[in-house]
């Protein structure tokens, strides 16, 4: 993990540090392209090209930054999606892995 996205998540708590990692990793499993991880405007941020995922902890959940996401919000209605079109989701819901991975997909490679 970059060092600065490790610094910036080490002060949430453990459940918010456990779902960051769980939605780290299936963001790389996800996609068969070398992925840059960096903190932009201090949000982790997974980029491919100009192409990019933002994983955003807060105390209680995480929101995450993606253009396809408004594409499957049907697939997601137990969740909320914010006017800005990001995903929350928090300490108490489930990650829904399959359809994160096709977010994840058409997001930072199907956009070439």
């Amino acid at each position: 993990m970059n060092e600065q996205v490790q610094i910036c998540i080490e002060k949430y708590p453990a459940e918010i540090i456990d779902m960051f990692k769980a939605l780290r990793k299936l963001l790389y499993d996800s996609v068969s392209v070398d992925l840059v991880e960096t903190l932009w405007a201090k949000l982790p941020s997974y980029y491919v090209g100009e192409s990019f995922v933002r994983l955003i902890p807060f105390k209680d959940h995480i929101n995450i930054e993606a253009t396809a996401i408004i594409e499957h919000k049907e697939e997601l209605t137990g969740y909320k999606i914010t006017p800005k079109g990001m995903l929350q989701i928090y300490v108490n819901q489930s990650i829904p892995n399959d359809i994160l991975a096709q977010i994840f997909i058409e997001t930072l490679v199907d956009r070439f």
